[in-house]
């Protein structure tokens, strides 16, 4: 049986051997979900005045199609619609499934009767083209009436290949035969406009719903080898909703066969859209534990057999993951004052900016590939965190993941053990040093999602993962936490993002100088400047800096010789043999 993960994150850190480790994550989902609060599952389902007008005009159509042009039909609402609003929640997407009749046909006849009886404009019907890789297996009329984004699409029953999850055909079907091709018993309910009421045909989905189960109206083994995308969708679900999986399930999304198919015949833009929607979810700790427990971790977070053979390393334990993702949400979901607490201010901006919490449990849910790298064709260095964004789940810079996530475990290198008592966060003074580190792309970068704040947690995380015990554990937490009181103490959370006092224009000018690749090097000395002289203005930056190059402390053809030919030029690694007077 599935359980529900509870941490407490000085309990993981108490820990000093990694068998120990594995002891305590097997010891913590043992609170099974006996104890959990059923369902609130209303017994009718209310309807809003725009829905139940939609419900009247559909049922007034289906009787005039009857009486004027002898075509009999009926409409049903389907699937997720259903299931929200008997559970209370609120619901702007409507799937309508039409009774021996295609979708495009009824949705262009009732626009139709709309207009000309009831002189009601709707918006424009959009035809969805069949297109089975991204689960449209019939074409679909799509538009919006009453503020309610409306799909029409007909009853069917569907027939799968051996390798494939695309249906080699498709038919009209019957409520029950429509009812039993869905993922899940609670996905698979019906609410008939005309009598008013759900019907649940495979005759398990109030019941899973009111007792919170996750169930396949077939069996389990048959639904997923016809579509092993299902089982990701069942996580999804779990996790979303907080319920138990069914056993039978648990089981057959284990067997060898399920998930071969799950890794041949599902493409990784679905699944990584599953990961996604996971993710962004209110449980996205819950959602990963659920993967580690029906091991399907390799089926999604998918290395090609050609890099994992490469690789300077097999990848490490999944728990490990598992376990930052724990800590993660330990970290977060703590508003205690103690010694683990995290500070307001780094808890506060991940759960405020828009897809940063998302983002870093992606990120604790690679951890079992963090350190790992290889040689691409081209002999560049890669990492397996990267490859599996990039192929095993193909998900893009969108929410930052490809960019920003490979960011963050740059970021937890650079900052790694990072003290206030460290001399590299003392010279040459307390906030310039601070203020660069601050800067640094990997740690704050606004281009790949990258916040200071966002980058001390995930640290924080990595940190935690190998803390041998409880009193490192509390003395990691509480150095971050004094780094960031600090940071807001010399305002530098507010100049993080500030630009150079003077531009290069200018700085070219006072050098008498033309611009160049040395110019990196000289807008660093002048951050440097900004951030030791918070007062200052353009005119006494820029006075400082003719004062410099009249006293020979900028050495410029020293400079010039050191970035010659390199357009690119890191400014840390470039220096002047002159001591800079600040």
């Amino acid at each position: 049986m599935l359980h529900r993960v509870t941490c407490n994150i000085l309990e993981l850190a108490s820990f000093t051997r990694y068998q120990r480790s594995r002891r305590l994550l097997g010891h913590i989902h043992c609170r099974n979900m006996a104890t959990r609060i059923a369902p609130a599952v209303r017994k009718v389902i209310q309807l809003t005045d725009a829905e139940d007008h939609l419900c009247t005009l559909l049922d007034e159509f289906t009787r005039h199609l009857q009486e004027n042009k002898n075509i009999t039909t009926m409409c049903r609402i389907n699937g997720g619609w259903v299931r929200d609003k008997l559970l209370g929640m609120d619901s702007n997407d409507i799937d309508i499934c039409l009774a021996d009749m295609m979708g495009v046909t009824f949705a262009e006849g009732f626009v139709a009767f709309l207009s000309e009886q009831k002189n009601l404009h709707v918006h424009k019907i959009a035809k969805i083209e069949s297109n089975p890789d991204q689960s449209k297996h019939l074409e679909t009329a799509r538009t919006t009436l009453l503020g309610i984004d409306l799909d029409f699409v007909n009853l069917r029953s569907e027939e799968y290949a051996e390798d494939s999850r695309i249906p080699t055909e498709v038919k009209f079907g019957t409520p029950l035969e429509d009812a039993l091709r869905r993922d899940l018993t609670i996905n698979a309910l019906f609410y008939n406009v005309h009598t008013r009421s759900v019907e649940d045909f495979t005759e398990k989905g109030l019941d899973d719903l009111h007792n919170g189960i996750i169930r396949t109206p077939l069996s389990p083994r048959e639904t997923f080898l016809d579509d092993p995308l299902r089982v990701i969708r069942c996580v999804r679900f779990a996790s979303r909703f907080g319920f138990e999986i069914d056993s039978d399930l648990q089981q057959a999304a284990q067997l060898e066969t399920i998930q071969n198919s799950l890794a041949q015949k599902i493409s990784r833009e679905r699944v990584g859209e599953e990961i996604d929607k996971m993710m962004k979810g209110q449980d996205p700790l819950r959602s990963i534990c659920i993967i580690n427990d029906l091991k399907l971790y390799q089926s999604i977070y998918h290395i090609p057999p050609q890099i994992t053979s490469i690789a300077s390393s097999t990848p490490n334990s999944r728990d490990l993951s598992l376990r930052a993702a724990t800590i993660l949400h330990g970290l977060l979901s703590s508003t205690s004052e103690d010694s683990m607490s995290l500070h307001p201010t780094l808890r506060s901006y991940v759960l405020q900016e828009p897809g940063c919490k998302a983002r870093l449990f992606l990120a604790a849910s690679l951890y079992s590939y963090h350190g790992i790298t290889y040689l691409d064709p081209k002999g560049k260095e890669q990492t397996l965190v990267k490859c599996a964004i990039q192929d095993g789940l193909k998900l893009g810079r969108q929410n930052h993941y490809l960019d920003g996530i490979p960011a963050l475990y740059s970021a937890s290198e650079l900052l790694n053990g990072v003290s206030l008592g460290q001399d590299r966060l003392k010279m040459p003074s307390e906030r310039v040093a601070i203020g660069l580190l601050l800067r640094q792309e990997s740690v704050h970068n606004i281009n790949t999602g990258s916040q200071w704040a966002s980058s001390l947690v995930f640290s924080l995380v990595c940190e935690l993962v190998s803390a041998s015990g409880r009193e490192e554990a509390a003395e990691c937490v509480q150095r971050y936490n004094a780094l960031t009181r600090r940071v807001e103490e010399l305002g530098l959370d507010k100049t993080v993002d500030a630009k150079p006092i003077l531009d290069g224009k200018t700085i070219a000018r006072a050098m008498d100088e033309k611009s160049g690749p040395w110019m990196r090097a000289m807008i660093n000395r002048v951050l440097e400047w900004q951030l030791e002289h918070p007062d200052g203005t353009q005119d006494d930056c820029l006075a400082w800096l003719k004062e410099e190059k009249s006293a020979g402390r900028i050495d410029l053809e020293e400079l010039k010789a050191a970035t010659m030919g390199n357009k690119r030029v890191n400014p840390d690694k470039v220096a002047s043999s002159k001591k800079v007077k600040r």
